[in-house]
């Protein structure tokens, strides 16, 4: 089942009614003089079961602690924007797993030979699946399948940077000046918004497969909480850069994260994805991917099953 993104970017009161996150108008909150039928058309419930992402994107919302109790005991995301709507916060449950302690130890232990080889996989794979987004695009891409072919045990040669040259000149060709960069011109925002959707999937899956986001295997940034999630999503990143092409072909006003331009992105959970040649939508094989990670790390396999274009 794929769970639901909901997305809050007006004034809302969100509490729990039993087993339902309830939506209440901020006009209620504010009026409680309206009359009954007005209140009850104002109110909205959701079965939390359903739910896999929240984004709270407005500075006027309120959300009670119950609420949130639920939706991380059901291993919901929650995502925070400030007042840029930009994405700055994430929150997610502790105890996702039932074995979760062992799969920590296991994780931990885990030994930096297979780290770099589980680097040396992802790295493949995202450059494999850069190459196949060019391609799609009509670009030249022997030279990316060449550098995938070529990466080594922990990517000592730093392949992955110099296909990330190579791809975002061609990839954004007609965008002039663009360099991928956080605070860069657009499409730099939309790209930004997409990963942090992305991300929190990510971490989300990872904490359902008991792993731990913060111990990664190549990213060690000590201020990063989720130096795992920025690790395993990566070869999940083109299928966002296509997302963003889409809409940036569709004519839309990319100067600002409109309400347009942010429901488009808000359907990245449902994209479609393949895993094993079997065709999933990538919240669901997000799931399958961080399942075979930690059975890499419990020494029940030596691959990771990461997306592809086909």
């Amino acid at each position: 089942m794929i769970k639901r993104t909901l997305y809050f970017g007006n004034p809302a009161y969100l509490g729990k009614r039993e087993d339902q996150l309830l939506i209440r108008l901020a006009q209620v909150e504010k009026n409680p003089q309206l009359p009954p039928s007005f209140k009850k058309e104002a109110e909205t419930t959701i079965p939390i079961e359903d739910i896999g992402v929240v984004i709270l994107d407005h500075q006027q919302i309120t959300i009670t602690h119950g609420l949130m109790d639920a939706l991380l005991g059901n291993n919901v995301a929650l995502i925070t924007c400030n007042a840029s709507h930009h994405p700055v916060g994430l929150m997610l449950n502790l105890a996702g797993n039932q074995l979760q302690s062992a799969k920590f130890q296991a994780q931990v232990e885990a030994s930096l030979p297979l780290k770099k080889q589980l680097w040396q996989q992802t790295i493949v794979a995202k450059i494999t699946n850069q190459a196949y987004l060019l391609r799609r695009n009509g670009h030249e891409v022997g030279n990316m399948m060449a550098w995938a072919e070529q990466v080594r045990s922990g990517d000592p040669d730093n392949l992955e940077a110099r296909a990330a040259v190579y791809y975002w000149k061609k990839l954004m060709h007609q965008v002039p000046g663009f360099i991928r960069e956080r605070e860069g011109i657009p499409p730099n925002n939309l790209l930004n918004y997409g990963y942090a959707i992305l991300r929190a999937i990510i971490a989300r899956n990872l904490v359902a497969s008991g792993l731990m986001p913060t111990l990664g295997i190549f990213h060690r940034n000590q201020y990063n909480h989720y130096c795992l999630a920025d690790d395993i999503m990566e070869p999940f990143r083109p299928f966002v850069d296509e997302a963003v092409l889409g809409i940036m072909r569709q004519g839309e006003d990319i100067s600002e994260l409109s309400a347009s331009v942010k429901k488009q992105l808000l359907a990245i959970p449902t994209l479609d994805i393949y895993l094993d040649h079997q065709k999933s939508p990538l919240m669901v094989g997000a799931q399958r991917c961080t399942a075979s990670l930690a059975r890499c790390f419990e020494g029940k396999s030596r691959k990771i099953l990461y997306p592809e274009f086909l």
